[in-house]
């Protein structure tokens, strides 16, 4: 997975599967994530579940995470901050579910 420094945040893509029977992040591929989410992307509901997980998932606060680019697509870049990046790596690796 590839994983950006910029303005103090460390940024990665996502794949967005919404409307998915559970929520869950998937295989770690070569450049980007999967996140299965149960929300539906209506009124920003995927989105607001995608930022919980990876909240979770990272053990940091939902105001940490964000969406940099892609709010509207299934390809998100995700900002996070207060983390360094064998951490997220660390955690991420932890949370994926085959």
């Amino acid at each position: 997975m590839h994983i950006t420094r910029k303005d103090g945040e460390l940024r990665f893509e996502i794949r967005a599967r919404p409307k998915a029977k559970r929520s869950a992040i998937g295989k770690l591929g070569a450049d980007v994530l999967e996140v299965a989410v149960a929300a539906a992307p209506v009124g920003g509901a995927a989105n607001r579940e995608i930022v919980r997980l990876l909240s979770r998932a990272l053990g940091v606060k939902k105001r940490d995470v964000r969406i940099a680019h892609g709010e509207t697509g299934k390809t998100k870049l995700i900002a996070v901050t207060g983390l360094d990046e064998d951490v997220l790596r660390a955690r991420l690796a932890a949370a994926h579910m085959d």
